[in-house]
C-alpha cells in the first residue's frame, strides 16, 4: 500500500512538473491600468497594472527618457527574491540616459503582493513553488503590454534579471523568443549546487544535504540548467561574483555550462552580499553597455 502510494506521489508530481509553466495566453486581455505616470529629474516613470491571470492585476513600473524622437528599445528587469519593483529607480536614470526604458514588476509574494501576516510556513512553501511559474508568466505577458505602447519598438527587447531574477530569467527567455539579448546577473543553477552555497551550509549545518534533495526533487521544473539552452543562438551575458556565498561560483558555472553560444562571462571581485555601493554601478554600467552593443547590431540589421 504505502509502495502504490509512492508510486502514485510520483507520477503526479511528474505531471505537476511537464505543466508548470502552463499558462501564458497571449489571447487574454491585459486589463492595462495606468494609475500615475510623472516626470522626475532625469526619466519618465508610468506606475501601472496588467493582467498575466485573469482577475490578477500585477503591479508595475516602467521607466521611459525625458526625450526620444522615435521609439526606444527597452530592458525587462527581473529583481532579487527579497526585491520588490521600486528597486529599478536606482538604476531608471543610467538607463534613460543612453536612451533605454526599463519595466519590471513585483513578483509574487514582494512589493504589493506580499503574503498575508498569518501565512504559515506551508503557505510560503507553496507560494515560492509558484513564484517561479507566475515570474515566466507575467514576464511574458509585460512583453505582450510593452508591445502595445507607441514609445517602446517591439522589436529591440532585451531581458536583465539579478539574482532570482537570472535564475528564473534563463528560463522566461527560453521561452520567450521576442527578447533579443539575455544579461544574466549573479545568478546559477543546478540546484543541489545552489543548495550547498555557503550561507545554506552555515544555516543548515547538518542538514544541508537534506536540504540539497528536497531543493533539487521540488525545484526541478524551475532549474534554469534545463532550459538556458533554449536563450540560443541569441546572445547571453552573464555577469558572476568570484566570492560569491549565495550563489556560489559552482553554480554559476553550472548554468554558464548548460548555455549554447554565442555567450559570455564576467567575473567580479565581490560577493552576492557586498554588491552595493562598489559593484552594482560597475555591473549595471556593464549590462548597459553590452545590451546597447547588441541594440546596434540589430538597429543595423533592421531588427
Amino acid at each position: 500500500m504505502v509502495a502504490s502510494f509512492g508510486v502514485l506521489m510520483a507520477l503526479a508530481k511528474l505531471l505537476w512538473d511537464a505543466h508548470y509553466f502552463d499558462g501564458y495566453d497571449p489571447r487574454m486581455p491585459l486589463n492595462e491600468v495606468v494609475i500615475a505616470d510623472e516626470r522626475r529629474d532625469d526619466y519618465r516613470r508610468v506606475y501601472f497594472t496588467y493582467e498575466a491571470f485573469a482577475g490578477s492585476p500585477v503591479p508595475a513600473l516602467l521607466t521611459l527618457p525625458l526625450e526620444s524622437d522615435a521609439p526606444v528599445a527597452a530592458v525587462v528587469f527581473l529583481h532579487g527574491i527579497g526585491q520588490k519593483k521600486e528597486f529599478i529607480d536606482e538604476a531608471a536614470g543610467m538607463f534613460a540616459g543612453e536612451g533605454l526604458a526599463l519595466a519590471t514588476f513585483d513578483q509574487y509574494t514582494q512589493g504589493e503582493r506580499e503574503l498575508a501576516d498569518d501565512a504559515t510556513v506551508l503557505d510560503q512553501a507553496v507560494a515560492l513553488r509558484e513564484r517561479g511559474a507566475k515570474t515566466v508568466i507575467e514576464t511574458r505577458r509585460m512583453v505582450d503590454y510593452l508591445d502595445t505602447r507607441a514609445e517602446i519598438d517591439a522589436g529591440r527587447l532585451y531581458l536583465v534579471g539579478a539574482s532570482y531574477g537570472a535564475i528564473m530569467g534563463a528560463t522566461a527567455a527560453a521561452f520567450e523568443k521576442r527578447f533579443k539579448a539575455v544579461v544574466l546577473t549573479y545568478g546559477g543553477g543546478d540546484f543541489r549546487e545552489l543548495a550547498g552555497s555557503d550561507e545554506v551550509v552555515r544555516t543548515m549545518g547538518p542538514l544541508t544535504g537534506i536540504v540539497g534533495s528536497f531543493a533539487t526533487f521540488f525545484g526541478a521544473p524551475f532549474d534554469p540548467v534545463r532550459y538556458v539552452d533554449g536563450i540560443s543562438p541569441r546572445p547571453l551575458f552573464f555577469q558572476n561574483g568570484n566570492r560569491d556565498r549565495i550563489v556560489v561560483p559552482a553554480a554559476a558555472q553550472a548554468l554558464y555550462d548548460a548555455a549554447r553560444e554565442p555567450k559570455e562571462i564576467k567575473w567580479y571581485p565581490s560577493d552576492h552580499l557586498d554588491l552595493s555601493p562598489e559593484f552594482i554601478p560597475i555591473a549595471v554600467q556593464d549590462a548597459i553597455a553590452w545590451i546597447k552593443a547588441q541594440d546596434a547590431q540589430i538597429v543595423a540589421a533592421g531588427n
